[in-house]
């Protein structure tokens, strides 16, 4: 069977995990106290001990480790010690009742099949994988009908062969191992990161340098556990790396490539907010406003405009290549950047004074 712990958390790369397996975690509030003023140095482990109904001392000390303890609104150690007038707030994260996954007949766009995997470019929209609010229509359902129907015995494949995944509003290729051995050996390269991933965006303001690497580790928000946040100091979170590569520039926003050397929980999408690049449109983390540009009701009549053709972040997974389970030769994969990012990019093009063709034919084999 595939260890779970070897399966990538790639939602982007797409809602909020640490590890796939974290996927319909919701993290809530459990506690919320402030200490006496006369609370006596101990130890925040043997503290929560004897707050918290059934906690053992190990499960204090994990959840402290994984951040789901803060203390005035800050991780800390399992060595801290509680001091009068601390704010402690602990989270937990509840899973929604086990749903049975049902097959349900949903087109998918497959890009290449075999008898040990197959490739779909996944639309906006959908989601990968069922969890609170979205038990049906997603890819995982349409892929449990279609799997049934070429006699893949989906029974005794975890998770349905899901490997990795992304985002619901990020588009382009997803693969699925067909067979247990294929998925195992999917999810290790993944692990390894050893596959290609490649994505076309398109972000707010003009990039300094023409390519770079984003190397900030990437972490559960302290005060908004749903979302992720970068944590330059590297002391929380994991480490993530974004290589990132300017394809053109529209003055105020531009196009860009990105490559993954990681895959953690809306890396690309929180690195680019990182360096001040949020992706066009990204409602969680601020590309839904104009980051960059003039004041003029002309220019914000145009953005909005761009934002009722493109309803989500600017984000496709355009490339995917990885060594193939079986034949053990390397295999690469290409779709095309959908149409509503495509009008957008030609809507920049046309409002900052257009391109060359040279350049445009060069774009458009990207």
């Amino acid at each position: 069977m595939v260890n779970e712990n070897d399966i990538e958390d790639v939602w982007d790369e797409e809602e909020p995990e640490e590890e796939i397996n974290e996927a319909d975690a919701q993290p809530i509030e459990r506690l919320r106290l402030t200490t006496d003023k006369r609370q006596d140095p101990l130890r925040i482990d043997k503290f929560l001990m004897n707050k918290l109904e059934g906690a053992t001392r190990n499960k204090v000390q994990q959840a402290i480790e994984q951040g789901f303890i803060l203390v005035n609104n800050e991780v800390v150690k399992p060595n801290y010690r509680v001091r009068p007038n601390d704010t402690i707030v602990v989270f937990e994260t509840r899973r929604p009742e086990s749903k049975e996954i049902i097959p349900e007949n949903i087109p998918l766009n497959i890009t290449y099949e075999d008898d040990a995997l197959l490739i779909v470019n996944k639309p906006a929209g959908m989601v990968v994988h069922p969890g609170c609010g979205n038990y049906s229509g997603t890819l995982v359902n349409g892929l449990s009908y279609y799997l049934k129907q070429e006699q893949v015995d989906i029974e005794n494949l975890s998770r349905v062969g899901l490997v990795h995944r992304i985002d619901k509003d990020t588009t382009g290729l997803v693969v699925i191992g067909k067979k247990e051995q294929a998925m195992s050996l999917l999810a290790a390269q993944f692990k390894k990161h050893t596959v290609y991933r490649r994505y076309i965006a398109l972000v707010w303001g003009d990039l300094t340098e023409d390519e770079g690497t984003i190397h900030v580790n990437i972490g559960r928000n302290l005060r908004f556990r749903k979302i992720m946040d970068a944590f330059p100091d590297g002391d929380y979170g994991k480490d993530a790396i974004t290589h990132y590569k300017v394809l053109e520039r529209f003055n105020y926003v531009t196009l860009v490539e990105l490559r993954l050397e990681t895959g953690r929980t809306h890396q690309i999408r929180v690195h680019m907010k990182y360096i001040g690049h949020p992706l066009f449109n990204d409602a969680t983390y601020g590309g839904d406003r104009i980051v960059k540009g003039t004041v003029f009701n002309k220019y914000k009549q145009f953005i909005d405009n761009c934002f009722g053709i493109l309803t989500r972040q600017a984000l496709h997974a355009k490339e995917l290549g990885f060594m193939h389970p079986v034949t053990n030769e390397w295999i690469q994969f290409n779709s095309e950047i959908p149409d509503d990012m495509k009008q957008v990019i030609e809507k920049w093009r046309t409002y900052t004074g257009g391109m060359t063709k040279q350049t445009k034919l060069s774009l458009d084999s990207q």
